[in-house]
C-alpha cells in the first residue's frame, strides 16, 4: 500500500476531501488539487499529500499541471471536481449557468482525463468520474434538478466515448455514484455520511484495478443502468 499513489481532483472539501483521508489512511502518496490553497488546510493537515492548485474549467491550467506532474505514476486518478447549477424553475436560468454547468461537470472532466491518463499504471491503473445515480437516464427523481441530471448524463456518456480512445490495453475506468452524502450539495436530509461513501468508493476503486472496461457503479460496487 505505501507504494501506491493516487490523485485527486477537486479535494479541498466534501467526497473529495474524504478521499483524499481514506486514502491517506491507507497509506498511500497523494497528489491533490485545489481551486485555491488558501482553502486546503484540512487536506493539507493529512499525510503523504501534496497539493496542486488546479481551476479545471482553465485548459491552460489542465496543461500547467500536466507538465508539473509529468513523469510520476498514479494507481488511481479521481476527477472529483463538480457543481450543483441551477435547480428548481427552468425559466430564469441564463445561458452562461447553463454553459458553466456542463462545462464544469462534463467537458472538463474529459480535458483533465485526456491530460493525464497516460500517467495510470499499466494494467492495474483506475480512472475515476465522480458521477451521479441521477445521471442515469432511466432514473425519475430529484425533478428540480433537471440540469444537474442533464449535465452528469452527458458526462457518463463524454466518459463512454473517451474510453473508447484509449489505446489498448484499456485501464479500468469508473463513473461513479457516491450515494446520497450529507455534504454542502447533498444537503443534511442526505442517507448517508462522507466516511461512509468514501469507505465505500476507496474499496471499489481496489476491487476493480485491472478488470478494464468502462463501468458504472455506486460506492457498493452495485452496477447501475445507464
Amino acid at each position: 500500500m505505501a507504494n501506491q499513489t493516487a490523485l485527486i481532483i477537486g479535494a479541498s472539501r466534501g467526497l473529495g476531501l474524504g478521499l483524499a483521508e481514506r486514502f491517506s489512511e491507507a497509506g498511500w502518496a497523494i497528489t491533490a488539487t485545489v481551486r485555491s490553497p488558501d482553502g486546503a488546510s484540512a487536506l493539507q493537515s493529512l499525510s503523504n499529500v501534496s497539493v496542486e492548485s488546479l481551476d479545471m474549467n482553465h485548459l491552460d491550467q489542465i496543461t500547467a499541471l500536466a507538465q508539473r506532474l509529468a513523469g510520476q505514476v498514479f494507481d488511481v486518478i479521481f476527477i472529483n471536481a463538480g457543481i450543483m447549477g441551477p435547480v428548481g424553475d427552468l425559466g430564469p436560468v441564463t445561458e452562461a449557468q447553463v454553459g458553466e454547468l456542463f462545462l464544469t461537470n462534463a467537458l472538463s472532466p474529459i480535458r483533465v482525463a485526456k491530460a493525464l491518463a497516460g500517467q495510470l499504471r499499466p494494467n492495474t491503473g483506475v480512472l475515476a468520474f465522480m458521477s451521479s445515480g441521477l445521471g442515469s437516464v432511466q432514473s425519475p427523481d430529484a425533478v428540480e434538478a433537471a440540469l444537474y441530471k442533464a449535465s452528469k448524463a452527458a458526462l457518463n456518456s463524454m466518459v463512454n466515448t473517451f474510453n473508447s480512445q484509449l489505446p489498448e490495453p484499456r485501464p479500468t475506468v469508473l463513473s461513479m455514484h457516491p450515494g446520497w452524502v450529507k455534504t454542502d450539495m447533498g444537503g443534511e436530509d442526505a442517507e448517508i455520511d462522507v466516511l461512509t461513501s468514501t469507505s465505500g468508493m476507496f474499496a471499489q476503486l481496489q476491487a476493480w484495478a485491472g478488470k478494464g472496461g468502462h463501468h458504472f457503479i455506486n460506492y457498493r460496487g452495485d452496477v447501475l443502468p445507464w
